[in-house]
Order: structure tokens, then C-alpha cells, then sequence
């Protein structure tokens, strides 16, 4: 069964990083959907498996007679739906309802659920669900599972900074994951990992959603797993920084930068400085003030 549909999933995977939400099924293509469905969720057999005593059974000692048989008078029985056809709804009049209307799918998306590789704890997003700069990160980790709300330990205390830097506050911009939780590991304790593509996938209506809801001027993309996902790359981060970009989503201008985290575990002053000089830039696009002191931080004395 997964050799047979592998071919499809792969073809889905591709045009939806081409930006595709939707597919047009007719009615053929509907059929086999739900034939897929319920072998792997073991309502059928495929006929592969289909033995010749099943072919002989006796109806006591088969499976329950269909309604069609047993009652042709009354409607048959509705299939089960499809984890894969879960559909995103997007909720309210204001921005923030609209969030919040994600926030509670987010707790029940089944095609996350079902990959058994995530964690319990929803952390969503956090800041002004109508900011001009919007911030998407990887996946919660340790910190902010534990504290509810992105950028919750060291690395947001750095991101704070660089806010600050720039003259702004967290309430200002919009902070948000592609992975909605902490990706599982074995004996994890506070260890992390990033999120993997599929993991990624699973949400990703969700990070499609909350570009269309927010509006932003300019979206800073943190990290190499973030950007590549965003503009569809294999380019590591630093062929990607350094210079803006666009996505097919949104006509927000797209900055890739370094994670906060990085700087706290690198502390020279060139790599700073290529993490200010992308702020910088989203600044200048933003036309925000810039002030000569500002302009020279990082800079060699």
C-alpha cells in the first residue's frame, strides 16, 4: 500500500511547495482516496491481502454484512473522513480572532497528531497579529514548552535586545513557528532537534494561514530549516542572507538571518554585525528611523 501511494504524496508534497492549497478531485479520483483510506485504517483489505477463506467465509463468520444488505430501505453508513482531508478554517473579523480561531485547530490537527513524533504542548504565536514585521522560527523548544510562548529563554532575552535595537518591543511584531510543537526525542529532557520536513509539512497551511491574516510589510526568516522551508531552497543561510526575497504566498519582502540562539553561543563581532546589517536593511525598507548610533553598531573601534 505506501508503494502504491507514494507516487501521490510525492506529487502533492511538490505542489504545495509551489504554493497550491487546493486540488480538484472528481469523482474517480474521490473513490480511490477512500479505498486508501480505509485499508490503512484497516475497514478493508487490500486485495492483496484478501485470502481464500476470507473469500469463502460464511456472513456470521466474515465481516458485519453491509447496510445495502441488511437494510435497503435506509441510507448506508457514512465513510470515515480522511485525516488528509482535515480542512483549515480561518475564524472572526479581527486578526486576532483570526488567530485564535488556529490557535484552537491547532490542538486537534489531526495530520500532526497522526505523525506521533511531537510533543503535548501547543505554543502558537505570540506579539501583534497586525504587525508589519513578522518573525517565523523552526519549533518550540525546552523553554518556550515550558514557559507557553515563543522565544520564552536566553534566546529571547537576545531577541529582545535586538527588538530594543531597532526601537521596538515584542507587542510590536509577530512571532511565530512553523512546527506549532517541541519536536520529540528519546530521554529528551531540555534537548531539542529541529523540526523534520514532514513535521513541517503538517503545518504548513497553518504558517500560510498566518501570513494571509497578518499582512506583514517584511517577514524575517530565522535560521536555515526556516528559510529553506519558506523559499524552497537548499541554499544554506549564508547564501540565502544578505539580500530580500519573495515567496508566492505573500508580497511581503522575505529576510533570512541568523537565529538569536546562534549569537549566544558566538560571540564575534562580525557575525553580529551580519545579523544587524539584516535588520538594518528591514529598517530602511520599513523606512524607520535610523539614527548614526544605530547605524554603527558592531562595527570595529
Amino acid at each position: 500500500m505506501s508503494a502504491n501511494v507514494q507516487p501521490l504524496i510525492e506529487y502533492l508534497q511538490q505542489i504545495e511547495r509551489k504554493g497550491e492549497t487546493h486540488v480538484h478531485l472528481d469523482e474517480t479520483a474521490r473513490k480511490v482516496l477512500r479505498e486508501f483510506f480505509l485499508v490503512a485504517k484497516g475497514y478493508k483489505k487490500h486485495p492483496s491481502q484478501v485470502t481464500v477463506a476470507d473469500s469463502i467465509a460464511s456472513p456470521s463468520e466474515n465481516t458485519t454484512p453491509s447496510t445495502s444488505q441488511t437494510q435497503p430501505n435506509s441510507s448506508p453508513a457514512p465513510e470515515p473522513t480522511p485525516a488528509t482531508s482535515q480542512a483549515l478554517q480561518v475564524i472572526g473579523n479581527t486578526p486576532a480572532e483570526k488567530i485564535a480561531s488556529l490557535t484552537s485547530q491547532a490542538k486537534h490537527w489531526t495530520a500532526a497528531k497522526a505523525l506521533g513524533s511531537l510533543r503535548e504542548i501547543l505554543v502558537f504565536s505570540g506579539g501583534n497579529p497586525e504587525a508589519d514585521i513578522m518573525f517565523i522560527t523552526d519549533a518550540p523548544g525546552f523553554n518556550e514548552e515550558t514557559k507557553g510562548f515563543p522565544f520564552a529563554g536566553p534566546a529571547g532575552k537576545k531577541l529582545d535586545g535586538i527588538l530594543k535595537a531597532m526601537g521596538l518591543q515584542r507587542e510590536q511584531v509577530y512571532i511565530t513557528h512553523l512546527v506549532k510543537y517541541r519536536p520529540s526525542m528519546p530521554n529528551q529532557s531540555t534537548a531539542n532537534r529541529k523540526p523534520n520536513e514532514e513535521e513541517i509539512q503538517a503545518f504548513t497551511p497553518f504558517i500560510q494561514a498566518e501570513i494571509d491574516i497578518v499582512q506583514p510589510k517584511v517577514i524575517i526568516s530565522l535560521g536555515t530549516a526556516t528559510s529553506q522551508h519558506l523559499l524552497d531552497s537548499e541554499n544554506d543561510i549564508d547564501q540565502l542572507r544578505g539580500k530580500f526575497h519573495t515567496i508566492p504566498q505573500s508580497p511581503a519582502s522575505v529576510r533570512v538571518t541568523y537565529l538569536p540562539s546562534y549569537l549566544l553561543n558566538n560571540e564575534a563581532l562580525e557575525d553580529k554585525r551580519k545579523l544587524w546589517e539584516d535588520m538594518l536593511a528591514v529598517m530602511q525598507q520599513l523606512n524607520m528611523p535610523i539614527s548614526d548610533k544605530q547605524q554603527d553598531y558592531f562595527l570595529p573601534k
